[in-house]
C-alpha cells in the first residue's frame, strides 16, 4: 500500500519538475520561553520563503495545535532542507505529503480610475 504521506524516503524524484508539498506540523503541547522567542525569526524565514517562491500558503491553528503550509520543490529531500531552515521546526513533528494538485485564488485587486 502507498502512504500518500512520507516521513523518512522520498516517494517521487523526478528531475527538472516542481511539485508541491504539504507539511504539516504538529506543535508541542507546552509553548516554551525558547519557542515563543523564535516566533519572529520564524515569521521573517516564512517572508523569505514567500519572496523565493519557495513557501506557497502558511496556516497556523492554536485551537488544533498545527501548522501547515506548501512548498515548492522537485524532491522531498528539498522540502527537508527548507523547512529545516525554519528555527522552529526542531520542536515540532511534521509529516511531508506530495500533493496531487494544488488550486489557489489569487488575491483581486480593484482597477485603479483616473475619475
Amino acid at each position: 500500500m502507498n502512504d500518500p504521506c512520507i516521513s523518512g524516503s522520498s516517494i517521487h524524484t523526478m528531475l527538472n519538475s516542481e511539485f508541491q508539498f504539504l507539511v504539516d506540523f504538529k506543535l508541542p503541547d507546552y509553548l516554551s520561553e525558547d519557542f515563543m522567542e523564535l516566533i519572529p525569526y520564524q515569521r521573517a524565514m516564512v517572508n523569505r520563503l514567500f519572496k523565493d517562491g519557495k513557501m506557497m500558503n502558511y496556516a497556523l491553528s492554536l485551537e488544533s495545535s498545527r501548522l501547515w503550509c506548501v512548498i515548492n520543490a522537485t524532491t522531498e529531500d528539498e522540502v527537508q532542507g527548507t523547512i529545516q531552515e525554519l528555527p522552529l521546526t526542531k520542536f515540532m513533528n511534521f509529516e511531508i505529503c506530495i500533493l496531487t494538485f494544488y488550486n489557489s485564488m489569487e488575491p483581486v485587486t480593484p482597477d485603479f480610475s483616473m475619475n
